[in-house]
């Protein structure tokens, strides 16, 4: 599975490309940042972002896209930077049909480092230690960016299973849902019609 982690943000919108599956060591495909500058119009800043994460789709063309889920702040003003970068990766992915998942900030920390208030050194540290890399990516947003991508490729198949389970309980307890129109023939034609 190779997925595209998006940590959003309107000035530094980290990206991170992983592959793998879950119990298996994982691969490191590509890290990175799309940014643009604060003091540019919120059009062109947006406009700028869809261009990046275009750039990455094209050249990684992953199978899945992680984001991370937008949470309530003080600060008002980030979050709804936050959420429209959140929204532009969003629009990208479903665009071309793959589907994309939101993952909450305490659901990647968990995933990655075993606790739901990690700070972002031991997130670095342990995407660091996972995908066997070097060094710590810099800047944190790339490296929350893998965070996502490994948290959706070791949650994916949990996930799965979840559904299918909710789908078959839906279907057991709704047995009309299961019946088609050829369980259900018509009766015979009325009397003086002709086929």
């Amino acid at each position: 599975m190779r997925v595209l982690g998006v940590d959003p943000g309107l000035t530094r919108c980290g990206v991170g490309v992983v592959e793998g599956v879950a119990g298996r060591p994982l691969t490191m495909i590509g890290v990175g940042v799309v940014t643009t500058p604060a003091d540019a119009e919120l059009g062109s800043r947006l406009l700028a972002i869809e261009q990046g994460i275009e750039r990455w789709l094209d050249e990684h063309r992953p199978e899945h896209v992680a984001v991370e889920r937008v949470f309530s702040q003080h600060n008002v003003r980030t979050v709804m930077g936050t959420a429209q970068a959140s929204a532009v990766a969003m629009l990208c992915a479903t665009r071309r049909g793959i589907p994309v998942v939101l993952h909450t900030p305490s659901e990647v920390k968990a995933a990655v480092t075993g606790s739901g208030r990690a700070d972002k050194a031991q997130v670095g540290a342990m995407v660091t230690r996972l995908l066997r890399l070097d060094a710590p990516p810099r800047p944190a947003d790339a490296a929350d960016a893998l965070a996502l991508a490994i948290c959706h490729i070791w949650r994916a198949p949990a996930q799965s299973r979840l559904q299918r389970a909710v789908a078959q309980h839906t279907a057991a307890r709704h047995p009309a849902a299961r019946h088609t129109a050829s369980q259900h023939p018509a009766g015979p034609a009325p009397k003086g019609r002709t086929a």
